[in-house]
């Protein structure tokens, strides 16, 4: 019995040397990669045969469908969806505010709550709904388009159709907004040409393995848009400059005689008396048109403890903009998982709230920073400079270490293109750049070209966010390689295979950390 459990025995596995049983597994490996490419190449050899000479590829949607009907529906679809999610959040905030004002009892009577004088959503609601509608179907219409004219499938069919369709952003009427969702595509972009870059051993960008990478990102694009929010506020969108505005504890006045004194021009005395003495502070203080700083008890005339005036900006703040979070968190989850939503309600209104408090903490705690720099600068300091609020501005946004790990770099990516807006005007202003008509037009169809191409042929370069974002808008019907009934057993074996090559996380996150099954729904940028 001994002898039949020797390793010498017949029924024993060879025992392979070490650097055998390595050689061994490099030539299945490469065995493999060679079978994966043949049947590649069976499998176009077999679509080219089947096609004919003179066919096209077929289109993503159903046969029996007709083009014009699949762009039409992915159209009015669109545009149902981005209307619902504009109005939601409009009606939503109306009720926060009828709420604040104690009137409980109008939260059931429609005229107040959805009334057209109270809630002027209907226009802007529209242009959204037109430009992802616009979108979608233009996109759907383009890509049948191209399949039958160019009688090829290719990467320049997503690119082309996406740039075409990009002209949709002309239904947005302010180019201050087209500019914005330009720049802030131009980022999405270059985190995918960078990814992709990188996952080819291609080119790596020095320090993108930071930890807190993301929020230093984040922190330089903040110092840029807060300089330029008291320095230069021109260079801003004026819904985001008033955003800003009714969040912070400083008055414009103040800001106005920041801005003067660093530049070295005389106050405007009459228009800080104004409101100081609206503050009942007018015989408190003595004016001067060249101050070498203007001080505390002027930029927070109502406390006299900066300590005390820093908690209080935060508190303020805080219930200032936690029915904003809670509506740009609750809405969209709600109408794109509706399904969810009915199954669990609420579990859904939980994780809003929950998420809501933690994104305002952060905001709330970015508006005490920034202010406590300030008050910091003027007990140390007897001269204001302007480098001040920008320094001011990346220091209060370390703030966003608060926030979860996955939401940092989609703030770092919606604060990013409000700074490049802001040092384009600048340059522009100072006749460092040409001034061009509608290049934020031609910018916006490039950038979702690219995206486009990058979302069909390049998806896990993508962030998970964005990826399933712009697939919900587009009904899911992109990026598939062929309808179910059309898969043969060479397809299955190749999808085998690549799932056997890159193991999964427990969470469902691919191991090389760009896709995922789950994600944020709570910073739709531009909501």
């Amino acid at each position: 019995m001994s002898s039949s459990l020797s390793p010498s025995s017949p029924s024993s596995p060879p025992q392979l040397p070490v650097g055998d049983s390595f050689d061994a597994e490099r030539r299945l490996s490469e065995a493999e990669e060679r079978l994966r490419e043949a049947i590649k190449e069976l499998q176009r050899r077999q679509r080219r045969a089947a096609r004919g000479p003179h066919t096209y590829p077929p289109c993503d949607h159903t046969p029996d469908e007709s083009c014009v009907a699949h762009a039409i529906g992915n159209l009015c679809q669109s545009f149902l969806l981005s209307y619902g999610v504009r109005v939601g959040i409009g009606i939503l905030l109306r009720a926060f505010k009828l709420a604040k004002g104690q009137s409980y009892a109008s939260l059931l009577d429609l005229k107040q709550l959805v009334s057209e004088k109270d809630l002027i959503v209907r226009e802007e609601a529209c242009r959204v709904g037109l430009l992802f509608g616009g979108f979608t179907g233009s996109y759907h219409a383009l890509r049948c388009l191209l399949r039958k004219w160019r009688r090829k499938e290719t990467p320049f069919n997503a690119f082309l159709a996406g740039s075409v369709a990009g002209l949709s952003v002309l239904a947005l009427d302010d180019p201050n907004r087209r500019r914005t969702l330009a720049l802030y595509l131009l980022a999405r972009v270059a985190q995918c040409a960078y990814n992709s870059a990188k996952s080819k051993n291609k080119f790596h960008l020095w320090g993108s393995h930071w930890r807190h990478g993301d929020a230093l990102l984040f922190a330089l694009a903040c110092s840029q848009v807060m300089y330029s929010f008291v320095m230069r506020p021109e260079s801003l969108p004026k819904a985001y400059q008033e955003f800003i505005q009714k969040t912070g504890p400083v008055e414009r006045p103040v800001y106005k005689a920041v801005r003067e004194n660093c530049r070295g021009v005389p106050v405007d005395i009459a228009s800080l008396s104004a409101f100081l003495a609206s503050r009942g502070k007018s015989n408190a203080m003595k004016l001067e048109e060249f101050p070498s700083i203007i001080p505390c008890s002027v930029i927070h005339p109502d406390t006299t403890s900066c300590l005390a005036q820093n908690a209080n900006a935060a508190s303020a703040t805080f219930r200032k903009t936690f029915p904003l979070y809670f509506s740009l968190t609750f809405v969209p989850y709600v109408v794109l998982h509706l399904q969810k939503f009915m199954d669990a309600p609420a579990r859904t209104c939980w994780l809003a709230v929950r998420d809501a408090v933690r994104s305002t903490t952060f905001l709330s705690a970015f508006v005490g920073i920034f202010q406590g720099v300030i008050c910091l600068h003027r007990k140390v300091a007897s001269k204001d400079h302007k480098l001040v609020y920008w320094i001011a501005g990346g220091m209060a946004a370390l703030s966003v270490l608060l926030e979860k790990k996955s939401r940092r770099a989609e703030l770092a990516l919606y604060v990013l293109p409000r700074a490049g807006d802001s040092l384009w005007y600048i340059l522009v202003n100072r006749h460092l750049l040409p001034n061009v008509k509608n290049s934020e037009v031609a910018l916006f169809s490039a950038c979702m070209g690219g995206i486009m191409y990058y979302l069909e042929h390049e998806p896990e370069t993508m962030a998970p966010f964005l990826r399933g974002l712009i697939r919900r808008f587009l009904a899911s019907r992109i990026s598939n390689p062929g309808h179910s009934s059309s898969r043969s057993a060479s397809y299955t074996y190749l999808q085998t295979l690549d799932a056997i090559k890159k193991p999964k996380l427990p969470d469902n996150r691919e191991i090389d950390g760009f896709s995922s099954q789950k994600y944020n729904l709570e910073s739709i940028p531009g909501l």
